[in-house]
């Protein structure tokens, strides 16, 4: 019998394609691999089908799912496995979903909704969930909020340093360090939080910063030059890359580590961190998951990104009160992820991140 019911040129990369044989035996060829991460043969699908196929018939199946792209020999032993192209097309029909044990959802809950915490903690602790449950890495990528601010102050720490506490409406708490003179009287340090606070109060920075640089230039000479140096200074720190700046949350990544069996793949893992790492990438993730609704399954070389580590990545986007998308959760595993299991379980924790934030 043909892999195709319709000609190999028209459709080899979608599950129309395929005829019902076809589909049974790739799909066990799949599950086999998420299972093992072992080639599989034709012996091993033949006993999962209870012997309805005899191995020759199996193994003319899986060649010409290895013709279409859909499978590769990894060596020239008699097993296969599926290919980047393979596992897409399984992820994008073949797959079924299951939900959530309750469990599972109460392990999630426990992490995230925990009264008192500030965004950066739930979004730690959600990491933390999503690494232990899935047994995989756990990234969190979400802008610098830009929250209107309830309180600035400058704290004296040594000569020539000083800690800057911004605590934001939301109940983020961010602390700066500066660089000052090692001169500086304490009373221009209070004098530059009380003109900040005054200002900076029930907005957010980048409103701020452009209200109070003009107002520095008219009234520089009612401030002394240090103070108005420290002022300057501040909001610079604060303001810089305003909107663009991007917080990464990594857990887990012993997983992902434990998760690669070839030597030869740890450079390319050690890599993959490396790229996650830098402000580039976050921003990428980023659009990447604002272009689609729901849940994003990115598979191996389909993102460059993740290609480079023959990894996957399974990630969903979190909203603030207004619906806008804020952030991205998920897990980055190898590429036998089981993707029925972590699928529900990214999708589960994005919306339970956003309910809790928008409150």
């Amino acid at each position: 019998m043909s892999l195709f019911d319709a000609p190999h040129t028209a459709a080899a990369n979608t599950v129309a394609a395929l005829n019902e044989r076809s589909r049974e035996i790739f799909r066990h060829i799949v599950e086999a691999y998420v299972e093992t991460g072992e080639p599989v043969g034709s012996r091993t699908i033949a006993r999962k089908l209870n012997g309805s196929l005899s191995p020759a018939s199996i193994r003319n199946v899986m060649a010409d799912l290895e013709y279409a792209g859909l499978l590769f020999a990894p060596h020239t032993s008699a097993g296969r496995l599926p290919s980047e192209a393979g596992l897409r097309l399984f992820v994008s029909g073949l797959l079924q979903v299951g939900g959530l044990d309750t469990t599972e959802r109460a392990a999630i809950d426990a992490h995230c909704l925990a009264a008192g915490r500030t965004t950066e903690e739930v979004l730690s602790q959600a990491t933390n969930a999503l690494a232990g449950l899935a047994q995989c890495t756990s990234i969190v990528v979400a802008p610098k909020t830009d929250a209107p601010l309830k309180h600035i102050e400058f704290v004296p720490l040594k000569p020539g340093r000083a800690l800057v506490v911004m605590v934001s409406e939301d109940g983020t708490v961010e602390n700066r360090l500066l660089d000052i003179p090692a001169d500086m009287p304490p009373s221009s340090l209070v004098e530059a939080g009380n003109f900040l606070s005054a200002r900076l109060t029930g907005k957010t920075i980048a409103e701020a910063q452009r209200e109070i640089l003009e107002e520095l230039t008219s009234r520089r000479a009612q401030l002394d030059e240090i103070t108005s140096s420290l002022v300057a200074q501040g909001l610079a720190t604060w303001g810089g890359g305003a909107g663009k700046d991007s917080a990464l949350i990594i857990k887990g990544q012993a997983h992902l580590l434990s998760n690669i069996n070839a030597l030869e793949d740890l450079e390319r893992v050690r890599q993959l961190f490396a790229a996650l790492e830098t402000r580039e990438q976050i921003v990428r993730v980023l659009d990447l998951v604002a272009k689609g609704d729901g849940v994003q399954i990115f598979i191996g070389a389909q993102n460059e990104l993740f290609g480079m580590a023959g990894c996957s990545m399974v990630v969903a986007p979190f909203m603030n009160s207004r619906e806008q998308i804020v952030g991205a959760i998920g897990v980055v595993g190898p590429t036998r992820l089981n993707y029925a299991r972590i699928i529900p379980m990214v999708d589960y924790t994005a919306r339970l991140v956003g309910r809790v934030l928008g409150q």
